[in-house]
């Protein structure tokens, strides 16, 4: 909060900008996808180019198709080569060239290339220096000049090739069988066995010397004369299928995705329907301005590598969270009747819909204080409003319901700390988790728990902040104050429309100290209760929040629970709730630290918090989340990991469907031992290779059954967050 970091003094603000991420471009992955047209579905794909005409065609069983509106079908624009038997085809100087069971030819050059081949059984073919073309058969190699005159040729009993390729460096034709690899020079033509092995699939030209992919990892051949490696396992998958050289990075395809060599010795894997239409690929070519395409057995995708900054890419975000995750201005979450298909996406409520709305809501006021763009105050307020409801709906004063819906159309039955037989009987029979308005025009949802109220809490202390209109801040205040008031009126519970707390809103000193002190709600709800009063008073200046706050303090030690380092949280037998670490509990303790700390009553206080928000966030530091950072910074924070932060945001998919994610065959990570906090692998996975979550899952590799598209609020909340803390700089064009 931009008064806060005044507290904190000049030095928070030079550490921060010394910090501070320049947001110049980067290059943004996503895929565009197309699936086979219905009329040839079942096809099989044998290959995939384009040219310098940006065209883009895979070569099929079917013949030649064609990739256009997100879809294959087939390529009708030269009729004659849909007369012709096309078995394979090659990019030379940018155009197309194919190889049919008579000839070699081009419609390129005016259509003046073609040369008959004469092989029975031709199945491969490469272009190499001056249109000199190498056909390959079953059991016969034949080189033939431009105009069409055999320059050599050779026949071999059982040759079989899978792969033949021009080295240009070289000068030579490389081509591979099962269990070989041979080398043609042009000048001096001969079939020579350069490498003899087993299980051979695929192979490619590296800075390094040539890479041969088999059934079962990856093997690097270098030097003079050529030794071989030791076979590379530690990949994303070893069945490989394909290896293509793209502008000097290797790529590698898999029955289990695709994947691309980095600089630094890992590799970005592309997987499941966020990237690929299937995950058995083909082949992988070069494709137009910057793309990578990759032909799958049931369709193509084309991976686009764009020039974007974390700014344009919260820009493109905001207008899908505009038009397709606001229900009555609170931020949800889009269905999909039909898994993967936004067309048949629809509303409906969910237990947090007040939390998810409370952070979309300050990223906007974030977004407001940086930019002061009318649009984001706009979105604010209506945001606002929404919140304002969560409360005015209900009957019992300064409880806010979890989600609120027209009579009749309520979808989500589900409330945190119910059974499944529990809500079948009073939920199915009776509605009593949603409950009628006296208008009989309305549902409200009940059971609210702490996280909402945590988002309560966390965005109206920041709209007290940020909003420019007093009137406005007046308002999100007396949200403050009926809520505080609830819960203190309540003997620190929420109470229900039944008189009965709900399972989670519960801060009462004999609940909270039941728990040992290594149980995390012990220490969670202490920081909360006293983060919601800490703030309250800051806004109110009603000494009756002081009060109770003290005598919490004092009377019940919750201070003393609040301010244990992080590290003494773990298992206790015969504790249900200290099973394992529940990722939640840090959305919600990120999201009050700003309160607990920058509104301590005393500086002395300030410091002992601060310290222990501290030793939390070197808890989650290896999570690399960008809004832990970005709100630890600000507290005062003079250290927060900024490049691991920029690093999340940059590796943020543009795809929010939540695909089936698989990384459990992967043979690149590390794994560690099972833990406590449910970490499987030694760091962290790219936010793009693994399940979308909601700042609460960052260990969470598998899942996903594409029944919804995540609302964007998961990028916008951080990136905003880091604009106000001066740890992203505005967005710096090249």
């Amino acid at each position: 909060m931009r008064k806060l970091i005044v507290v904190v003094g000049l030095i928070f603000s030079i550490v921060v900008n010394a910090q501070q991420y320049t947001d110049t471009p980067y290059l943004q992955d996503y895929a565009v996808k197309y699936e086979l047209q219905e009329t040839i579905g079942g096809t099989a794909l044998w290959q995939v180019e384009s040219d310098r005409n940006l065209a883009i065609k895979v070569l099929s069983a079917d013949g030649l198709l064609n990739a256009f509106g997100n879809e294959l079908s087939l390529d009708l624009q030269y009729r004659p080569l849909t007369d012709m038997n096309i078995i394979a085809f090659d990019n030379y100087q940018d155009q197309f060239v194919y190889l049919t069971d008579t000839s070699v030819l081009s419609n390129a050059w005016g259509g003046t290339y073609e040369v008959e081949h004469g092989l029975t059984t031709a199945s491969h073919f490469a272009i190499g220096s001056d249109f000199k073309a190498l056909v390959a058969s079953i059991n016969a190699l034949k080189l033939i000049g431009k105009e069409g005159k055999v320059i050599w040729e050779t026949k071999e009993n059982e040759l079989h090739p899978i792969s033949l390729k021009y080295d240009k460096r070289g000068n030579r034709f490389l081509m591979l069988t099962a269990n070989a690899l041979y080398e043609i020079v042009p000048e001096k033509p001969e079939l020579k066995k350069i490498y003899s092995g087993s299980n051979l699939t695929a192979f490619a030209l590296s800075e390094n010397g040539i890479v041969l992919g088999t059934g079962n990892g990856v093997i690097t051949l270098s030097g003079n004369p050529l030794k071989a490696g030791e076979i590379n396992q530690k990949l994303p998958w070893t069945e490989i299928t394909s290896i293509t050289n793209i502008n000097e990075q290797l790529w590698f395809g898999s029955t289990k995705g695709a994947f691309k060599l980095r600089e630094d010795g890992k590799y970005d894997y592309y997987a499941s329907k966020r990237w690929l239409v299937d995950d058995v690929v083909i082949d992988i070519a070069k494709g137009p301005e910057n793309s990578v395409l990759i032909a799958t057995k049931t369709g193509l995708s084309q991976i686009n590598f764009v020039s974007m900054t974390l700014a344009e890419k919260a820009d493109y975000f905001q207008k899908i969270q505009r038009l397709r995750h606001i229900r009555y201005g609170l931020t949800v979450n889009l269905e999909l009747k039909t898994p993967g298909d936004l067309t048949s996406g629809y509303y409906h409520d969910t237990d947090n819909d007040g939390l998810w709305t409370s952070m979309y809501l300050a990223g906007e006021l974030y977004r407001y204080a940086v930019t002061k763009d009318e649009d984001a105050k706009q979105n604010a307020y209506e945001a606002f409003e929404a919140m304002e409801r969560l409360t005015a709906i209900t009957p019992m004063h300064g409880f806010p319901a979890r989600s609120f819906e027209r009579d009749g159309y309520e979808v989500g039955l589900h409330a945190n700390g119910f059974s499944e037989e529990w809500y079948k009987k009073h939920v199915a029979e009776n509605g009593r988790i949603w409950r009628l308005t006296p208008d009989g025009k309305w549902r409200w949802k009940s059971t609210t728990s702490s996280d909402e109220t945590c988002g309560h809490f966390y965005v109206h202390a920041l709209f007290a902040e940020l909003a420019p209109d007093q009137e406005w801040r007046d308002r999100a205040i007396h949200q403050l104050k009926i809520q505080m008031d609830h819960i203190m009126d309540n003997n620190w519970y929420l109470v229900d429309w039944n008189g009965e707390p709900t399972a989670w809103g519960k801060w009462n000193p004999k609940y909270v100290n039941s728990f040992p002190i290594n149980v995390g709600d012990r220490r969670l709800n202490s920081t909360l209760i006293l983060s919601f009063l800490q703030t309250t008073y800051h806004f109110t200046k009603d000494e009756k929040y002081k009060k109770a706050a003290l005598k919490l303090i004092k009377r019940y030690g919750y201070d003393e629970n609040a301010n244990r380092p992080a590290t003494t949280i773990g298992y206790v037998e015969g504790e249900d709730l200290s099973d394992r670490w529940n990722h939640s509990d840090d959305e919600m303790y990120f999201l009050t630290i700003p309160g607990f700390v920058n509104y301590s009553f005393t500086e002395e206080q300030r410091k002992k918090h601060f310290e222990t928000v501290k030793s939390h966030w070197e808890v989650e530091r290896s999570e690399k989340n960008p809004l832990w950072n970005y709100l630890f910074a600000l507290t005062g924070s003079t250290t927060i990991d900024s490049e691991e932060s920029a690093w999340n945001l940059r590796e943020f998919p543009m795809d929010l469907i939540d695909w089936k994610i698989d990384n459990s065959h992967r043979k690149d990570l590390i794994m560690i031992e099972p833990n406590f906090r449910s970490q499987t692998y030694s760091e962290v996975l790219p936010g793009d290779e693994r399940v979308l979550h909601k700042h609460n899952g960052a260990y969470k590799n598998n899942g996903g059954n594409a029944r919804q598209e995540y609302a964007p609020y998961i990028y916008l909340l951080p990136y905003w967050a880091g604009r106000y803390a001066e740890a992203i700089s505005a967005p710096v064009k090249e």
